[in-house]
């Protein structure tokens, strides 16, 4: 096993993850209601490719951090999964600039795969609000070493952190040919 990078302390923990668990939800909230009619000289929509494209990476990444931890390969499982959350930290500025620039997109699919499609959206909307503080806990809980409490948080974290990752190039796919060129 690793030994600890960070000195254990629950209580500053708590509330570093729950502050920057809110304040980032309230961004994407609070961003997500403002446009900003800008000409940046480009397809404002590669913002959307880009988060579709690190999300991939990010699934990648999920995977081949879980064959690493069950290969017994600590150290390696450490670096994919810190870059796992790297790569996630690009998507959401990625994913305010799409939003900030490009606006709503409406769904024009119809028939069945309307409801296919919101429901895919709603579970992604949501499990992506709440993934936060569970992917930072659970990361604090390793970068302290505390391997028990680590792999129970992880057992919660990694698939909701995996759904989020493939839903959110789900929906890009399926919401893309909708897109205006700005």
């Amino acid at each position: 096993m690793l030994r600890p990078l960070l000195e254990k302390n629950d209580k500053k923990a708590k509330l570093i993850i729950g502050a920057l668990s809110v304040i980032v939800f309230a961004a994407v909230v609070f961003l997500s209601r403002v446009q900003w009619k800008l000409d940046l000289g480009f397809d404002v929509h590669v913002f959307a490719k880009i988060n579709a494209i690190l999300n991939s990476m990010v699934t990648v990444l999920l995977l081949a951090g879980l064959a690493a931890v069950k290969q017994r390969k600590f150290a390696l499982h450490k670096k994919i999964m810190f870059t796992a959350m790297l790569l996630s930290a690009l998507f959401l500025v990625s994913y305010i600039c799409h939003h900030l620039f490009a606006g709503d997109t409406r769904f024009g699919g119809t028939g069945m795969i309307r409801p296919v499609y919101f429901f895919i959206l709603i579970t992604h909307i949501f499990l992506a609000a709440i993934i936060l503080p569970f992917i930072l806990y659970t990361a604090y809980r390793a970068l302290t070493a505390e391997w028990p409490a680590h792999k129970k948080m992880a057992k919660i974290t990694w698939p909701i952190w995996l759904y989020v990752a493939i839903t959110g190039v789900v929906v890009y796919l399926m919401i893309s040919p909708y897109y205006v060129n700005a």
